[in-house]
């Protein structure tokens, strides 16, 4: 009963921590698909509020809300842009970076997840100096040593960001959460896409140790940084200030890059919702959609795809 229920905190952790077929420019680095943004297209917003880009075909168009990866829960933002463009809106696309299991994959996860498991805290496997630093970020959060007792890195430094975020008040569901509730209230139809949680579960177990081990550092980055850090973004973004806004700590989500396959999973989410907005443009109108900040900002990310399909894109400085 102990080990299913470890199990299933585990998976939830990877639920919640995970960042999203045309042709675009390649990533520039396949360890960190969203490292070199497109700088054009960076800019501060002139409404108040959060920043809004525009993509349109010449005749429709979809206002693309860009949001962090986390916040605070509860964070205060003027939603006053997004209840405007809320009315007569034919759609809302919501993120398309959630995860799921199906019935038929159950099994195979819960294996995976079986064998990340061990008899051992991790703590124990570390040399002094990340001992330390594990013991500092997990006592923080107020979880004890047998919690991670996993022989897998990269799955300890997801587990340890879910129970930090938690314990910090710290959510990756909003403010997508808070949107589709509007339009579920206007009774708009919304857009999201699951993705297969069996593949993330396999890659992970496949990451070399060195990697595991950079991705237990980078979630004690997120841990050290503390809640000020997430703040500061959270603050930013909601002020339009884009540059700004991408300043948070954003190491972990970078490391969950370098397992096998998740590449392919990122280019994947990225057309994906290029394609959806896309698809929005041919109808008349407009459309509102949702996108995590660095995935639409980056080269060869959504707002790339875009341009390279011949579709306009309008930053949040311009009229």
């Amino acid at each position: 009963m102990k080990l299913a229920k470890h199990l299933c905190g585990l998976a939830a952790a990877f639920l919640v921590t995970l960042p999203a077929v045309a042709q675009a420019p390649p990533a520039p680095d396949p360890n960190d698909p969203d490292a070199v943004l497109v700088e054009e297209l960076v800019v501060t917003a002139r409404d108040r509020g959060p920043a809004w880009w525009r993509v349109t075909n010449g005749v429709s168009t979809v206002y693309v809300l860009g949001v962090p990866s986390s916040m605070p829960k509860s964070f205060p933002w003027d939603d006053a842009v997004l209840e405007r463009r809320l009315m007569g809106a034919n759609k809302v696309i919501l993120p398309f970076n959630n995860v799921g299991v199906g019935v038929l994959g159950a099994p195979g996860v819960l294996f995976d997840l079986a064998r990340m498991k061990s008899g051992t805290p991790i703590e124990a496997t570390l040399d002094p100096a990340l001992k330390a630093r594990f013991v500092a970020a997990r006592t923080r959060v107020g979880q004890p040593a047998k919690r991670y007792a996993l022989r897998n890195g990269l799955a300890a430094g997801i587990l340890l960001v879910s129970d930090y975020r938690e314990a910090a008040h710290i959510t990756s569901a909003d403010p997508a959460k808070t949107i589709a509730r509007k339009a579920k209230a206007r009774k708009l139809k919304t857009e999201t896409k699951v993705y297969p949680l069996g593949p993330i579960m396999g890659a992970a177990l496949r990451t070399s140790p060195a990697a595991q081990r950079a991705c237990l550092e980078d979630a004690l980055e997120e841990v050290e940084a503390g809640e000020a850090s997430s703040r500061r973004a959270a603050q930013a973004w909601a002020d339009g200030e884009v540059r700004a806004a991408l300043g948070g700590e954003r190491g972990y989500e970078k490391c969950l890059n370098s397992a096998p396959g998740a590449g392919d999973l990122d280019a994947r989410l990225k057309a994906d919702q290029a394609a959806a907005i896309a698809a929005a443009l041919k109808q008349p109108g407009h459309a509102v959609a949702v996108v995590q900040l660095r995935p639409l900002l980056a080269q060869g990310g959504v707002l790339d795809r875009l341009r390279a399909q011949g579709f306009t894109v309008k930053t949040p400085g311009e009229e």
